[in-house]
């Protein structure tokens, strides 16, 4: 999930209060504090709510909930004279484009910051990692209006952000950073989108990169932004990002977008609206609201309403991308009554529960690895085939070792791990920039052959992270085991040749580890050496897992 950091002088300069009082609400919200330092927060918000990606977003949202602001925000969008003509050429690549401008904003560094950060949280929730919306921010003064979204051949070149040279698009995709991290959302594709300005310069190659040209900097005054992709959420990125700066003082500027069959003007940051019955609000909470209080809670959720008999008419702000059914107002109606307001009570039904046994199990390992410095985490169960398999220089049949996902909701998430090394690896990955040393290690569940299995995973990073030590790691482990062990030399290619091992245990395979290959690291983006072991804890004893 998102972690969105948020500094100090900002946010409590934007709320209009102060820190104590800001983290002793913000959980109240739906969100997890995760670290707090003298500057700033880090807090992780859930995924269905990328409106608080931003300093702005949480601001907002804090106001409503604090009782410094009450009801619907509304948002005027100034008619521009700005066109993009869609050609029909893009349709088979990336059909969909919109995009407003933003006058009167003084990009500072603080918001500069938050640019970035909102535009990478949106990319990976709401977009999918790009393949489903992407967005580009330019300097609205080197954007030569009116712009053309079509379709080129691989051989069109500009000069991408960070480089100088011009480039052909088959060479951004092949050397660029960003080309090479994204061209898999456009492969198979003999064309690729573009947008070009009325100079026949390029300003964007969506979903990619942006071009050097129109660089956002400190002191920017003005904004063009373009949001791409395939349906809806195009439109609600926009309508987030319009809101964000909206509230930082800018003026927001509808731009036409024409396509062969039709006209659209965007953003259209009118509100929608749903019917909530108030028998329904009754049932689902378990006890009653009086219409007060029904009125404190959606206004403090920066909800607009107006009541009827039995019934109540929402307004749903245009920043808010996860609103799909009446329940989700329901819900914010419940954290804006307060959620340390609801008083516990015991259920109708009677009834006794236990621990079960096999959790014993875990909990004594956890303890052995904390006690041996490392630090539990928790990831993801689904995968997909190019962490668990390709970046690993492994092979998995489909059935046969993994299980594919029928429905597959992302390009991430297509498999059930097999394993817990690559996901340990794969966190590494996004806390490479993080102290070192780092220790994790994850005790959970893996699906081999159709078949649930316990395992217990762990990874050491830093400069000088090698064979010896991790083994002396798993020493330590099997002797807190208390089993007999045996080192055999692991052909295995996840590990550097000559410092991996196979752990036999009663003549049977029970795990692996080594020092990972300098070639699996790169693919992770990992600089520091790592060493990892993993153990069939299934195997080693009796869990009762292997289902």
């Amino acid at each position: 999930m998102p972690v969105v950091t948020l500094y100090w002088d900002e946010l409590e300069e934007m709320v209009e209060t102060d820190r104590k009082k800001i983290l002793e609400r913000l959980p109240m919200l739906g969100c997890d504090i995760e670290r707090v330092f003298e500057d700033r927060i880090d807090v992780e918000f859930f995924p269905n709510r990328p409106d608080l990606y931003s300093v702005e977003g949480v601001a907002r949202a804090l106001k409503g909930f604090l009782d410094i602001e009450f009801g619907y925000p509304h948002y005027s969008v100034d008619a521009g004279n700005w066109k993009i003509y869609v050609d029909e050429s893009v349709k088979r690549v990336r059909p969909r484009i919109v995009g407003c401008v933003v006058r009167n904003i003084n990009v500072d560094e603080d918001i500069l910051r938050s640019i970035i950060q909102i535009q990478e949280d949106l990319h990976w929730t709401i977009g999918r990692n790009r393949r489903k919306m992407a967005i580009g921010i330019h300097d609205l003064e080197r954007v030569h209006f009116p712009l053309k979204y079509t379709a080129v051949k691989d051989d069109f070149s500009f000069v991408p952000l960070d480089f100088r040279e011009e480039m052909s698009v088959k060479e951004i995709l092949e050397r660029h950073p960003k080309g090479v991290e994204y061209r898999f959302i456009l492969e198979g594709s003999d064309i690729y989108p573009m947008i070009i300005d009325a100079r026949d310069e390029a300003i964007s190659f969506p979903p990619v990169i942006n071009a050097e040209k129109t660089r956002v900097k400190e002191g920017t005054s003005g904004l063009f932004i373009d949001v791409t992709g395939f349906d809806e959420n195009v439109d609600r990125a926009l309508r987030i990002l319009a809101a964000m700066f909206a509230d930082r003082g800018g003026v927001v500027e509808s731009i036409e977008v024409a396509y062969p069959e039709k006209t659209e003007i965007t953003p259209d940051m009118s509100p929608e609206s749903v019917i909530v019955q108030k028998d329904e609000i009754y049932s689902l909470l378990g006890f009653r609201l009086s219409d007060d209080e029904i009125k404190l809670a959606l206004g403090r959720m920066r909800y607009g309403f107006e009541f009827r008999k039995n019934e109540i008419e929402v307004l749903v702000p245009p920043y808010r991308a996860d609103i799909m059914h009446p329940w989700d107002v329901i819900e914010d109606i419940a954290i804006g009554f307060g959620y340390d307001r609801i008083q516990a009570k015991y259920p109708p039904t009677p009834g006794t529960g236990r621990e079960h046994e096999w959790n014993y199990l875990r909990d004594m390992i956890k303890e052995i690895m904390i006690g041996l410095g490392f630090t539990e985490v928790i990831t993801f169960t689904l995968t997909n085939e190019r962490v668990m398999y390709n970046y690993m220089n492994r092979e998995g049949r489909e059935w046969e070792d993994f299980v594919p996902l029928m429905h597959p909701l992302t390009e991430e998430h297509t498999i059930v791990r097999t394993d817990i090394l690559p996901k340990l690896i794969e966190l590494l990955k996004y806390n490479r920039h993080e102290a070192m040393p780092q220790m994790i290690f994850e005790v959970g569940d893996v699906v081999v052959s159709a078949k649930n299995r316990l395992r217990l995973g762990a990874c050491i990073t830093h400069a000088r992270a090698n064979f010896a030590e991790i083994r002396s790691y798993v020493q330590a482990l099997m002797l807190e085991f208390d089993l007999e062990w045996e080192a055999r030399r692991s052909d295995d290619n996840l590990f550097i040749r000559g410092r991996g091992v196979d752990i036999f245990v009663d003549g049977k395979k029970a795990g692996v580890f080594g020092e990972i290959s300098p070639e699996v690291l790169e693919r992770f983006e990992i600089t520091m050496p790592v060493a990892g072991f993993e153990l069939d804890i299934s195997m080693l004893f009796d869990t009762g897992l292997v289902i």
